[in-house]
């Protein structure tokens, strides 16, 4: 997707309207450096405001996405091209979380275990230091709390489940994700959609 073209899109069609970059931010209630940088090709409209920009600008959602105006004829067929873009997008983006999850569980765990062992070290070795190692354990306590948090919401978020029994490929909860037993990337979870439980496998594509 060319956020370049796209963004020089939004732009003409702004002026077009005789709207400034302030006068359309408060339409859409974000801020004139948002509408910069959309329209600079630094970014993409939320998701959130695509429909609002859209109706704003009268042009479609697909002319949006495809930085050009579109003809009848050549509609649906940009249509496909605009829903291919956007789903290998996300792949990508899903792909980019999934590293991200690792690095961050692993730092976590790794800042989890030095806190803890300082705390422990503080504990044995100076007692007059017991608040001082008992903060350490406190805070290595909490912050292991916080990573496996926003890690096992990565996992839940990015991608989708393959269920081994019917193929059905499905998002689950944060609980089915965070009580489900695992290995990896593989978790025994019941499906939404054939109510069997069985090892459920992180997949990219819903396809």
């Amino acid at each position: 997707m060319n956020l370049i073209k796209i963004g020089k899109f939004i732009a003409k069609k702004r002026k077009e309207k005789n709207l400034t970059q302030v006068q359309l931010a408060e339409i859409l209630n974000v801020t004139d450096r948002a509408i910069s940088k959309r329209e600079c090709g630094r970014s993409m409209p939320d998701s959130s405001i695509m429909l609002q920009l859209s109706e704003t600008l009268d042009i479609s959602v697909n002319e949006l996405l495809s930085g050009e105006e579109l003809k009848m004829n050549n509609y649906d067929n940009q249509a496909d091209i605009t829903l291919i873009e956007i789903t290998k997008e996300k792949e990508e983006s899903d792909k980019r979380l999934l590293k991200g999850e690792i690095i961050f569980g692993i730092g976590g765990t790794i800042l989890f275990i030095l806190l803890l062992l300082t705390g422990v070290y503080l504990l044995n070795e100076y007692s007059s230091l017991l608040w001082l190692g008992i903060t350490f354990i406190v805070v290595g306590i909490v912050e292991f709390s916080v990573a496996i948090f926003f890690a096992l919401r990565i996992e839940q978020k990015a991608g989708y489940y393959e269920c081994k029994e019917c193929g059905h490929k499905y998002k689950p909860t944060y609980g089915q994700v965070l009580f489900a037993l695992h290995v990896n990337r593989t978790r025994y979870m019941k499906c939404p959609h054939c109510k069997k439980r069985s090892r459920n496998k992180k997949v990219i594509s819903d396809k």
